[in-house]
């Protein structure tokens, strides 16, 4: 009889934690806290709830380790209101005089305009910014102006942020129309097809540009011909001056300085406590990068930092992720610390060997195929600290660098948030979603049996499969899919996971413990990307968010073609909207052939295909489904959206200053950390 191996899957992490050690031997040492008496939650407010995330084995790291933590940490925190500055000119200060008003304000605080008023503020914190991080629109207070107004001047002018020197009401002229008109600076990023991007969008990217400008001044740049092209425009923003257009990068010396100049300093002491040399040398590399704003440099340090595989401590930081800039170009801001989680990541090692498999038995033209899969690395990790863009809500998972060329020649790194989805599913035990959502109990016992299971699974074939699979056509343009190529690249990735999802090789790897197991995960998949998921878009907008567009993309593709065959169906019953998969095994057939076509999309580039496939199937709601979804959501009284609090750490010292442990503590909440990190890491001008 075969072994199977879970291990640490958020099961057996429970077991470890709680004292079940007849069930999860292999998983205690990864584990110091009690899990039963660990507070997950924290704050609700709105449609949002707040957690805590348990840092489980950190007592165990070595002394240097620990230091090494600490040091990442305060550089994930510094770049803060960086990323507050790119998703809109105005956040900073708007969140400024909210905060000075939270702080300072002497008047009723138990009236209904007060409450509004904190929950607005809280609202704005968790999204770092006005807007709304899934569905893109403005965050309308629910006070009034008149309050608002009033507030400000009844606090102390001397107490109050205004900027170089404005007083109460030059300020106020300028944030005002921002905060309360809808149609001022209404969307933090539009897609909407046909639209100038630039000009309808309110991040903080571009200035004085339109859309047409911009990809001419970057086409311009580009050589069709280098196998090697940096990532253009990745931490700069593109401005107009004098007539000319020209970039201001993002870097020491540059534009936010103040801010990137911390960071490095941080990062300073953290080479100095580096786990080894080469763990050194990517730190170091960097730093370079900040202090020049090389974005070859930058390609550099991703290439150093993905063949870093002996590192227990791990850590991203700097300008990533594409996902908020409308032309899909310009890098958020972000930070991840994070260590290995030895015993878990035995799973995602084993689909790491056996990458080469899975990309010569994709269902992909075999043109688009890779001949060698390189460097394709994946782990388990025990987040440690998240900062920027993912934080207060992260990912589960990431896959990096997103060069193509650096993916083709130096292979990725992928790694799965246990202590993440841990929280996730402590907060989501017994809340009725399933039985309110799912269509029977057969579906529902499935869900509770393998869900867990194949949730994880899915993030490690998503990020490590998915992500680094495939290849470009010499030639393609790697932004020849502009607006559209993040949401498809985020679909082919899930494709590539739920299709192998149903192989035997999963029952073989011992990945899954039943050939039905991945059953669990299908019809999950399919009800979110059709229905459940609509619960995070306003109703009357179209969807938004390119994770989101993606599986709206694959689950109203299948729909649609699985008619014929009576694949999957939308079912009414006692009017409500149900999903119900009749053939398993054709779904897989559906979701290999949706994959080759996408996969064609992007080794090709084909833009207008890519456009199609997504306008059709991916952005616009169904109003009536909409409301029903909304309603039945609403009447179960669950957060739409969650987000973290991150632990804080502490140095300890002897008499003679030299470090002698570093200490993990809990006991923030959500208001008091956002405000400490107001207080502590606020060195931006106001309105850039």
């Amino acid at each position: 009889m075969k072994k199977i191996i879970f291990m640490l899957t958020t099961s057996l992490l429970l077991a470890a934690c709680t004292g079940n050690q007849n069930k999860a031997d292999t998983a205690a040492i990864e584990c110091d806290l009690d899990l039963e008496t660990f507070q997950f939650q924290v704050d609700r407010f709105a449609d949002i709830e707040i957690l805590r995330y348990p840092v489980l084995g950190f007592n165990s790291l070595s002394l240097q380790q620990k230091q090494l933590i600490s040091f990442l940490s305060q550089a994930a925190l510094e770049g803060r209101d960086i990323l507050w500055d790119q998703h809109n000119r105005y956040n900073l200060t708007i969140r400024r005089v909210c905060e000075a008003i939270y702080e300072n304000f002497m008047g009723n605080r138990t009236t209904e305009d007060w409450q509004n008023f904190e929950t607005y503020l809280k609202q704005i914190w968790f999204h770092n910014g006005i807007h709304h991080g899934t569905s893109e629109e403005k965050i309308m207070p629910k006070f009034s102006r008149e309050y608002f107004i009033a507030t400000v001047r009844s606090v102390d002018p001397g107490r109050m942020p205004f900027r170089d020197g404005m007083a109460a009401q030059e300020t106020l002229d300028v944030i005002i129309p921002v905060m309360f008109d809808p149609n001022v600076m209404s969307r933090r990023m539009n897609q909407t097809a046909g639209a100038d991007l630039v000009a309808t969008s309110a991040v903080n990217f571009y200035e004085g540009v339109t859309q047409k400008e911009v990809e001419d001044f970057y086409n311009a740049m580009k050589n069709p011909n280098d196998p090697t092209p940096v990532s253009f425009g990745l931490n700069s923003k593109v401005v107009k001056v004098d007539g000319v257009i020209t970039e201001q990068v993002w870097k020491v010396g540059g534009m936010y300085d103040r801010a990137i100049t911390r960071i490095v300093n941080w990062l300073e002491q953290a080479a100095e406590v580096a786990e080894n040399n080469v763990q050194k040398d990517v730190i170091n590399t960097l730093i370079e990068y900040y202090r020049t704003g090389s974005l070859k440099t930058f390609d550099e340090y991703s290439i150093k930092w993905v063949s870093d595989l002996d590192s227990r401590i791990d850590f991203l930081n700097g300008f990533i992720e594409v996902y908020t800039d409308p032309l899909g170009m310009k890098g958020t801001w972000e930070s991840l610390v994070n260590f290995k989680s030895t015993e878990a990541s035995k799973r995602t090692a084993i689909i790491s060997d056996n990458v080469q498999w899975f990309e010569d038995n994709a269902p992909i033209d075999d043109r688009f195929k890779k001949d060698e899969v390189v460097g394709v690395s994946a782990k388990v990790v025990t987040v440690a600290q998240l900062g920027g863009d993912l934080f207060p809500s992260t990912a589960i998972g990431i896959n990096l660098p997103n060069s193509n060329w650096i993916r083709r020649d130096h292979g990725s790194k992928s790694v799965t948030m246990d202590n993440i989805m841990l929280a996730y599913t402590k907060a989501s035990e017994s809340n009725g979603f399933a039985e309110e959502f799912m269509w029977n109990e057969e579906v529902i016992e499935r869900s509770k049996k393998y869900g867990g299971l194949t949730d994880l699974l899915h993030v490690d074939l998503h990020e490590t499969i998915g992500h680094g699979s495939g290849k470009l056509l010499p030639g393609t343009d790697v932004d020849a899919l502009r607006a559209y190529g993040s949401p498809l690249e985020e679909a082919r990735a899930d494709l590539m996971s739920l299709y192998f999802m149903a192989d035997p090789k999963m029952v073989e790897l011992e990945l899954l413990p039943h050939a039905d197991a991945h059953k669990a995960q299908y019809y999950r998949y399919i009800m979110n990307g059709a229905i459940t998921q609509l619960t995070r878009v306003q109703l009357g907008r179209d969807i938004e968010q390119a994770h989101m567009r993606g599986r709206a993309l694959i689950a109203n593709w299948v729909l649609n073609k699985g008619k014929e065959d009576n694949v999957v169906e939308l079912v009414v019953r006692d009017g409500k909207t149900f999903v119900v998969v009749n053939n398993y095994e054709k779904l897989r057939t559906l979701f290999g052939q949706l994959l080759t076509e996408v996969q064609r999309i992007k080794s090709e580039g084909d833009f207008e295909a890519g456009k199609n496939l997504m306008e059709t199937y991916g952005v616009k709601v169904d109003r009536k489904l909409h409301e029903e979804i909304l309603t039945r959501h609403t009447a179960l009284n669950l957060a739409i959206s969650r987000g973290f609090v991150n632990p804080t750490y502490r140095l300890v010292t002897d008499a003679n200053g030299n470090v002698t442990d570093v200490t993990i503590s809990y006991d923030e909440d959500f208001k008091t950390q956002q405000l400490r990190y107001s207080m502590q890491f606020s060195v931006l001008p106001l309105m850039n």
